[in-house]
């Protein structure tokens, strides 16, 4: 980040209108006792807006004084921040990106154009109407390159539309913002490459979905009123099916036979004594070893 001082000429004094000091006193408000430091962001884009598009530096004392803030700390955000301007700007001051997208697409002829019409970096024209400054990325990529001027962003120029751009400001003519060549956001340059069939768009294509939904809803209505008639379980085979289900059915207390098959696998060819189903070839019981008691 490149040095950020103040400008050497500076006004004697600085103080809020009445209207911009119940503002500030707005945003102070926000904020608990002893953290009222917090609105120095918001104090200072209002002094720069009530100051022509700069931060002079009674400005900063100024809402030191209002924030019970050490002026040095107020400095701090003042210079770290480049969205605060240190100097004058023009009436119309433009903030050129020439990020690597912008370089890309056309920036650096469009930085030929302010040192022509404009001057270098920093400078006011002699009318008061314009200075520029070069900046990172102004998140507008896809429409590259552009500038803002102000609070407006202005895409897709040339150095042609850049040079004509400059003139009409300066000659306080209308503006048209955004995209200097007509088209929509940051749609194809070349115009719209899909969805591009207009029934998508006059209501046709949501008529039809929404008759084959009421169809669909239609059709499930008819099957809850059918299941919820008695005639089917009425019928001679349903009662010959349900008593034959109640005949299967073991009671919830009943216990499993003893030759069930998880049994099987566990008793089957253990002697009597053991538990077992026993059988032809069963074993005696083991006697215990001499000197044991029985």
């Amino acid at each position: 980040m490149s040095v950020r001082r103040l400008a050497e000429i500076q006004p004697e004094s600085f103080a809020f209108t009445q209207d911009n000091l119940q503002w500030a006193e707005g945003q102070i408000a926000k904020y608990p006792e002893g953290r009222q430091a917090s609105a120095v962001i918001p104090l200072l884009w209002k002094a720069q807006e009530q100051n022509g598009g700069w931060v002079p530096e009674p400005a900063i004392r100024a809402i030191a004084e209002m924030l019970a803030m050490p002026t040095i700390r107020v400095m701090e955000v003042a210079t770290f921040y480049t969205m605060f301007n240190l100097s004058p700007v023009g009436e119309h001051f433009v903030q050129l990106c020439g990020t690597t997208p912008c370089a890309l697409r056309g920036a650096n002829a469009l930085k030929d154009v302010c040192r022509k019409v404009i001057g270098e970096e920093r400078h006011v024209t002699g009318d008061g109407k314009l200075s520029w400054l070069e900046v990172e990325c102004l998140g507008a990529c896809s429409n590259a390159p552009m500038v803002q001027v102000n609070y407006d962003y202005f895409e897709d120029l040339t150095p042609e539309s850049f040079e004509a751009l400059l003139g009409d400001l300066r000659a306080g003519k209308a503006v048209k913002t955004g995209s200097q060549t007509g088209r929509s956001c940051s749609a194809p340059s070349g115009g719209d490459t899909s969805l591009l069939d207009e029934a998508l768009y006059d209501g046709s294509v949501v008529g039809a979905w929404r008759k084959r939904f009421d169809e669909q809803a239609a059709g499930d209505a008819t099957e809850s009123d059918s299941a919820a008639k008695p005639a089917q379980s009425a019928r001679p085979e349903a009662k010959a099916s349900k008593g034959k289900a109640d005949a299967d059915a073991k009671p919830a207390d009943a216990k499993p036979a003893d030759d069930r098959p998880s049994d099987r696998s566990r008793r089957e060819g253990q002697p009597a004594w053991a538990g077992g189903k026993g059988g032809v070839a069963d074993l005696p019981r083991p006697s215990k070893p001499s000197g044991e008691e029985a």
